[in-house]
């Protein structure tokens, strides 16, 4: 049991090392290890052992939040690969993103004065989500492409990725703020 705390996140699951995984096995893997190794199944045991038995049940826990992500999965492949990141220092990217982000951020900004803002903050929502899926599937075909040049890529989308959850999380805490005010 204490080899599973030394276990990449695919290993525990017994899945392969890879960017496109099986998620209903995932979900089928972790339901069958946390049934296993519950905290509560070792209630009379040592005090070694249910402290095993809770790192253990972290770890899991971690590693599917981790692997049914795709942002997460992404990351952490690429950091198994070697690329390191830096979320204070890499903030460098393309001009046409950036502007993208810019344009994104003004729309986001300009939604409480429209006539209809729930109705504009629901399309920016859905626009959001088109811009992540896509991005979602690039990074699918960058780690199919399996070479460093194309994992430095890879790395350039998650970050971006990272920028678009950070709107959608803006966007969605205007929601609730103007859902409050009805």
């Amino acid at each position: 049991m204490s080899q599973f705390l030394t276990q990449n996140f695919f290993e525990l699951f017994d899945i392969p090392l890879s960017f496109d995984i099986d998620l209903p096995k995932l979900e089928i893997q972790y339901r069958d290890l946390q049934r296993t190794l519950h905290p509560d199944r070792f209630a009379n045991a040592s005090d070694q052992e249910r402290r095993i038995s809770v790192q253990n049940t972290a770890q899991l826990n971690e590693a599917f939040q981790t692997l049914k992500s795709a942002p997460l999965r992404a990351r952490y492949l690429l950091q198994l690969k070697g690329i390191e990141f830096d979320d204070e220092k890499d903030t460098t990217f393309d001009p046409a993103f950036l502007m993208e982000q810019m344009e994104l951020r003004e729309k986001l900004a300009d939604i409480k004065q429209t006539a209809d803002p729930m109705t504009e903050l629901a399309d920016f929502l859905q626009d959001i989500s088109k811009l992540n899926m896509a991005m979602v599937s690039e990074l699918a075909t960058l780690f199919s492409n399996d070479n460093d040049e194309y994992l430095n890529e890879a790395k350039q989308v998650v970050q971006k990725i990272r920028f678009l959850n950070k709107l959608q999380q803006e966007a969605e805490e205007l929601e609730e703020d103007l859902l409050a005010s009805y």
